[in-house]
């Protein structure tokens, strides 16, 4: 068990942003190498319609918080030698081959060509092969509008068929990259990617809340996605998720609770072993808090293409990415160290691995728009102030 701290200040910054309407519900917890150190929460599982109280042990879609962990399962087939990263993705999967660059239009006619080299497995790892999501990217909004080939949240396969909107290897676009990634590690390890991350990851790790599929007694524990209405109370909107998806998605199927998640975070923080159970050797760890895309950079603001569904997202100058995490290249005051391995998911689930001070965390609502910057990210700032005061 970590050593606990004072928590009330924390307390207080998750009650003000569910009192003052920041967020619909909150839920935050914190850890060092030896145990939680904090955990707290605010509001209720679903506004005006439940009075459970958001605990962390209540089940959110955790998003894009699932590209860690399909990352940590393909680094495991590199240093187990059956995955390559150097080698191009359709020597996995043949069907990448067939995915084209998506240079422009000609009116309604997207104009598209053969990429300029053929993308890597360490692109999808870094986005750095060229796929993008819709939502930060009008040309992909466009190419679904006039083309049908839809976004990957209705879990349809067609999803696979968006093209490339850069050559790889020029340019960091966030991206789907991690579900084509899920597909190669199908491919690498004969099975589906919930057999691979059971196996791999969520079961040594004791993870038994993490999964892709709720059970129904699972389901009565999980919050659903909020938005706010005309008036600006938050309402809920659903699942928005298609439950029974065409395949099980490496860029943002899972399920999970805070306490769970942290556990993950933890083996992390421990250079990839938790309780005795070692997932990842330290080096390979190591790499993954290390930049990997070399002189590109990750964007300083990433407009919106699609603002019901994510706000701009500003992070300013100097921030590089790793294998499946965002890090900082400079202390950020008060807060997180330089070299902090950090991401989030697109209902506003947020975590940090602070391996310099020896602390990670994670906080979570679900609600949309993602990001909205004096909401949800407000709220995570906050928190993450308070909790490094309180150290």
């Amino acid at each position: 068990m970590g050593k606990a701290i004072d928590g009330n200040s924390i307390d207080k910054v998750l009650r003000d942003a569910v009192n003052s309407g920041k967020v619909p519900h909150v839920a935050a917890i914190a850890a060092d190498r030896d145990g939680i150190l904090y955990e707290g929460s605010a509001g209720v599982r679903i506004a005006g319609e439940s009075d459970d109280p958001v605990t962390t042990s209540t089940q959110f879609r955790v998003m894009s918080m699932t590209k860690m962990i399909c990352t940590a399962a393909a680094l495991q087939q590199v240093e187990s030698g059956t995955l390559d990263l150097d080698a191009p993705v359709d020597t996995y999967c043949p069907e990448f081959a067939d995915i084209q660059v998506l240079e422009g239009w000609d009116g309604d006619t997207p104009k598209l060509r053969a990429p300029a080299r053929r993308a890597t497995v360490k692109q999808l790892l870094t986005h750095t092969s060229g796929l993008g999501y819709w939502f930060w990217n009008a040309d992909l909004v466009k190419y679904e509008q006039v083309t049908g080939v839809p976004n990957v949240v209705p879990g349809s396969a067609e999803a696979f068929k968006a093209p490339l909107v850069a050559d790889p290897g020029t340019t960091y676009v966030y991206g789907i990259n991690t579900d084509w990634l899920g597909k190669v590690l199908e491919a690498v390890a004969g099975t589906t990617l919930d057999v691979v991350i059971r196996n791999s990851i969520t079961g040594p790790l004791g993870m038994t809340d993490t999964m892709f599929k709720l059970d129904d007694g699972r389901k009565n524990n999980c919050v659903t996605v909020h938005v706010k209405g005309e008036d600006g109370a938050w309402a809920s909107a659903g699942n928005i998720l298609n439950p029974e998806p065409d395949w099980w998605a490496g860029g943002h199927g899972l399920f999970s609770t805070p306490r769970d998640y942290i556990r993950f975070e933890r083996a992390l923080l421990r250079g990839g072993e938790l309780d005795g159970e070692r997932i990842l050797r330290e080096d390979t760890v190591d790499a993954a808090f290390r930049n990997q895309i070399g002189d590109l950079d990750f964007p300083a603001e990433i407009p919106t293409a699609d603002p019901p569904i994510t706000d701009t997202l500003r992070v300013g100058p100097g921030w590089k990415w790793g294998y499946g995490l965002l890090l900082n290249t400079v202390d950020q005051p008060g807060r997180r160290k330089a070299g902090t391995g950090a991401w989030a998911g697109l209902f506003n689930t947020h975590f940090f691995i602070d391996r310099t001070t020896g602390i990670c965390a994670s906080i979570y609502t679900n609600s949309l728009p993602f990001i909205s910057e004096h909401e949800a990210w407000q709220t995570y700032i906050d928190f993450e102030t308070a909790l490094y005061a309180a150290l």
